[in-house]
């Protein structure tokens, strides 16, 4: 049983086409995992055992006839998956991490995400943790408490998707969805030795849109490449919800991702042109990773695409969100909040419509030089962060400011103002044992030239889990 917790997602449907496993054999593996395993993480804070169940034995009998007579079965047919507490679910609460939000009313509505998923086959577990309203770089709240890293439990697995990405690595469901509004999915995966994917803008359907507006991304956590792409090919279905969703364009994100990197030209960037703290085992991690790629036949330039950190943009525009949402809380409701999304409500406050204009005018400058840079490469290689996983903290443990909130995480903001896919990738632990990764980005609306790629990186390096109790 524990062994079946260990496949990825392809496999598990390879076994399942074989009837060598059974999505209700697998999916009680998975709930037996979770069961054992999160108290120590905390990476689940609703798991539904019923109904993960009833839908693998839905599965399985899919499957059986499959296997008789060449029935159809669905993409991800039997395949146990979680879905980030920001992120609606019909008939399972979505609290946002928060205690503001009443869990006892109608949860009628499915994301277009959600809707995807349930027509695609996968056993929906539950759902993973997040920071309250998906406020921050690490995965802590008021509501749920602390999650933990399965590399190092007295580290954080980041944020805020830090339940989705510790809930991978540590064997809890193979593909998870998350959020990234400033690195939410590519600094957990970093931090816990995952993949984890935020696709071009629009490209996956969200609905409500986030009140953090454009620059908040739906995507996938997963060990592999190959998984994300598979993952990808359901989640990137239109949904006339989103008004700003991208048009279907049929794209298969599995065909061609064997393809390599042979001919595609890097921009190799260790700093991005501003980020001058980054740690150095890092440092050599990503150096080590623009080796590989010129070895595979890639044109590695070391270039810096920009020459000032946008840091200030983004948090502008991030505080000036939350103190939108802080806004309809009723005083009550605002006395429960989180000291660090207050703290970020009350930053934002101080931004008046010209001063959100301005930084609106200053995002579509950097954009538009972003996709002019993009004109002479097909990637940009960088760390994922500047740093590993630093230690697991209570919720307003530091005063709220734009460095404590993204100082340390320079490499991922900026290519949320642009709306660029970008993938962060595992590339080695460091000497105390804490994954590290490496960033690679597309133009925009290249994410599956950009999963090619990720592709053949990846295989540059083996697969590693964390051991656990």
């Amino acid at each position: 049983m524990t062994q079946l917790t260990a496949f990825t997602a392809n496999e598990l449907l390879a076994l399942f086409r074989s009837g060598e496993a059974s999505p209700v054999e697998v999916t009680q593996a998975v709930l037996q995992r979770i069961a054992r395993l999160n108290p120590l993480l905390n990476a689940f804070c609703w798991v539904d055992e019923t109904a993960a169940l009833n839908s693998a034995r839905q599965s399985e009998s899919r499957w059986q006839a499959h296997r008789r007579s060449g029935a159809a079965v669905l993409p991800l047919d039997g395949v146990p998956m979680s879905i980030k507490d920001l992120i609606l679910t019909q008939g399972w609460p979505t609290l946002r991490g928060s205690k503001t939000v009443n869990p006892d009313q109608p949860w009628e509505v499915d994301a277009p995400v959600t809707a995807r998923l349930r027509e695609a086959g996968a056993v929906l577990l539950g759902k993973t943790t997040t920071p309250e309203f998906g406020c921050k770089g690490e995965t802590n709240s008021l509501l749920t408490g602390i999650s933990r890293n399965p590399w190092n439990l007295d580290h954080t697995p980041g944020g805020s998707s830090g339940g989705a990405s510790a809930a991978v690595s540590a064997g809890l469901g193979p593909l998870a969805i998350g959020t990234d509004g400033a690195g939410s999915v590519r600094i957990p995966a970093s931090f816990c030795g995952n993949v984890g994917l935020k696709p071009s803008f629009g490209r996956v359907p969200a609905y409500p849109l986030s009140p953090f507006g454009s620059v908040a991304h739906l995507g996938p956590h997963a060990m592999t490449v190959e998984d994300v792409a598979l993952l990808m090919n359901t989640i990137a279905l239109p949904d006339a919800r989103d008004w700003t969703s991208l048009p279907f364009d049929g794209m298969d994100y599995l065909a061609g991702l064997q393809g390599g990197v042979k001919g595609m030209r890097v921009a190799y960037s260790p700093t991005l042109g501003y980020a001058t703290n980054v740690d150095p085992e890092i440092a050599a991690a990503t150096a080590l990773a623009a080796q590989h790629l010129q070895d595979l036949g890639a044109l590695v330039e070391q270039v810096d695409p920009l020459t000032e950190d946008p840091l200030d943009i983004t948090t502008g525009l991030w505080f000036a969100g939350a103190y939108q949402v802080w806004q309809t809380l009723s005083p009550t409701q605002q006395a429960l909040t989180d000291p660090d999304f207050q703290a970020q409500a009350e930053l934002g406050a101080r931004f008046d419509a010209n001063a959100i204009h301005a930084l609106n005018q200053r995002r579509g400058v950097l954009g538009s030089h972003l996709r002019q840079f993009m004109q002479g490469f097909d990637l940009i290689l960088t760390p994922s962060t500047a740093v590993p996983a630093f230690k697991a903290r209570p919720a307003g443990h530091s005063p709220m400011d734009a460095q404590a909130m993204l100082g340390w995480t320079p490499f991922s903001y900026p290519f949320n103002l642009s709306q660029q896919p970008a993938i962060s990738l595992p590339c080695g632990l460091t000497r105390d044992g804490l994954p590290m990764g490496v960033q690679l980005v597309g133009p925009m609306f290249g994410d599956a030239k950009l999963l090619q790629a990720a592709q053949a990186l990846q295989a540059c390096y083996p697969v590693l889990s964390p051991t656990l109790p």
